[in-house]
């Protein structure tokens, strides 16, 4: 099948983020009072917008989480992302190949546009995602598991749902893809296979993703 559009998610798909920001997330929850653990984190939040921490915090505990969280840990995982952040290894080759085929690509992410846009910066990847191409949960009322943010990209874009597959890395963003209605490619490089349970393909190097969706 010729897709009409391939919709990446951002953070461990296109850029490597997500061991600098769970690892961070984990290590500032801790200090606020809430133990967690590098891997507590990747289970409950990977592929997560913000909110979600709030809310399983405030289920868990009945306790809310300081007015200022967002932002700290934000400015702690910007810093972070200038010294450490990369692309994930193959992507850029892999955009070159989808380009040169004339594959249509956007990405989607929990993250905010300034997340998703510091990350392009500082990994080079912002000469292949120009702002038409970009969207976020911050665009739409509720992020993944939900199938908003990706029925938005797909209608900003012009192509019906049927028509996209979906690229993502997460338990949660296999849960929207699939919600959406769209075809979903897991990205097990980092989470096993069974938790993205519902993709209806899987590969574990970026070399092996073009073929899959072009």
């Amino acid at each position: 099948m010729r897709y009409d559009l391939v919709i990446f998610d951002n953070d461990g798909v296109l850029v490597d983020s997500e061991p600098i920001s769970n690892r961070l997330l984990a290590g500032y929850l801790t200090e606020l009072g809430y133990p967690t653990s590098y891997e507590d984190s990747l289970r409950d939040y990977m592929g997560a917008a913000v909110h979600r921490v709030h809310d399983l915090i405030l289920e868990r505990t009945g306790e809310r989480l300081p007015e200022e969280f967002d932002d700290v840990l934000h400015e702690r995982v910007f810093a972070a992302f200038e010294r450490e952040l990369k692309p994930v290894a193959g992507v850029v080759e892999m955009l070159e190949r989808l380009t040169a085929a004339g594959v249509p690509y956007c990405v989607a992410s929990s993250g905010s546009h300034r997340r998703i846009r510091v990350g392009h910066r500082v990994t080079g990847l912002e000469r292949w995602f120009g702002d038409e191409r970009i969207f976020s949960a911050e665009d739409v009322g509720r992020g993944k598991p939900a199938p908003d943010l990706f029925l938005y990209a797909a209608r900003a874009m012009g192509v019906a749902p049927e028509r996209c597959v979906v690229v993502e890395d997460s338990a949660l963003g296999v849960r929207a893809g699939v919600a959406a209605g769209m075809d979903v490619v897991g990205f097990a490089a980092m989470t096993p296979v069974e938790r993205l349970a519902g993709a209806g393909r899987f590969f574990f190097e970026m070399e092996e993703l073009a073929p899959l969706v072009s």
